[in-house]
């Protein structure tokens, strides 16, 4: 066969991960403000004495690195996406850096835990009035955050882009800012109580709250992303729904089957198949349906002894 042919058979591992997605200039622009705000809640929270405003601080933190994260990591698989030293693109770099910043917030949890205890056996003075003014600041940039993502306009440029798009970024980012305007108000609440009512052990409570709040999304973070990394296997669901797809012929049987991640809703998959009257490749592909999102396939087939 001459080697010019060979090109029809060949495919680009590119997966789409060198489109610009919609709502990430926005979503910049939300991680650059957050991130501004993190730091005036933290320099706040020291100065003021309120672990409530440290806490309310550190959980904006730590949604301000996720969407940083999410940002860069489409910036570099644009970079990336054709380059071939990667066997399956390059959809892993969100992952690889959720599981880095993950790792570190939760040590930043701990320590925000330990420190309320220690407010708790030892407590220092509050600077009520000031301390309030920037906690109601900070709800308003959480505010602000909200609408900027809610009026983003979604991505249709694929029929099925809810699986691998930007539009799960979105609604991340959605939940996380939601996330910090109820720490926000946790804060707010605190520091009320403690001003009016005297109820200053509310401040590193809420200090405790808000490190144990980061530390469990820290955690799950860590478990979804090692998941990613470690080639886990695609749920039962839809590692089922392939197998149900390819042997729709009585003759056909998946005898092993392996799906997994190789990226942000896409997934790679190897599947051995024994056949009375085997297909080609080509054809057992294209039993399975495209929302799948199985975007890389590689099929073993194999005819069986009895015949």
């Amino acid at each position: 066969m001459h080697t010019d042919h060979l090109d029809d058979w060949r495919h680009e591992h590119v997966f789409n991960q060198d489109r610009k997605r919609p709502g990430e200039s926005r979503t910049l622009l939300i991680v650059i403000v957050t991130a501004v705000m993190m730091v005036v809640e933290i320099a706040a929270g020291l100065v003021y004495g309120s672990m409530a405003l440290l806490a309310d601080g550190l959980h904006m933190g730590s949604h301000a690195m996720a969407l940083g994260i999410a940002v860069l990591a489409y910036v570099w698989s644009r970079k990336l996406a054709a380059d071939q030293r990667f066997s399956f693109g390059v959809g892993k770099i969100n992952s690889l850096a959720g599981f880095a910043s993950a790792v570190l917030l939760l040590g930043f949890a701990l320590l925000m835990v330990i420190e309320s205890v220690d407010r708790f056996i030892n407590p220092i003075p509050i600077s009520f009035d000031q301390a309030l003014i920037v906690a109601f600041v900070g709800l308003l940039v959480n505010g602000g955050s909200a609408w900027l993502l809610l009026s983003t306009p979604h991505d249709h440029h694929h029929g099925h882009d809810h699986h691998h798009g930007h539009d799960h970024n979105l609604r991340a980012a959605y939940l996380h800012v939601l996330a910090d305007a109820v720490t926000s108000l946790l804060a707010i609440g605190a520091l009320v109580a403690g001003k009016y009512l005297g109820a200053n052990w509310l401040d590193p409570l809420m200090g405790i709250v808000g490190g144990a709040l980061v530390a469990r999304w820290s955690y799950g973070l860590i478990r979804e992303t090692a998941r990613v990394l470690l080639d886990a296997q695609a749920g039962d669901d839809l590692t089922g729904a392939v197998t149900a797809s390819i042997e729709t012929d009585s003759t056909d049987r998946v005898t092993d089957i392996h799906v997994w991640s190789i990226g942000h809703g896409i997934y790679a998959a190897e599947i051995a198949i024994v056949s009375d009257a085997p297909q080609s490749p080509a054809y057992y592909k294209s039993l399975i349906p495209g929302d799948f999102a199985i975007v890389h396939a590689t099929i073993e087939i194999h005819r069986c002894n009895a015949h």
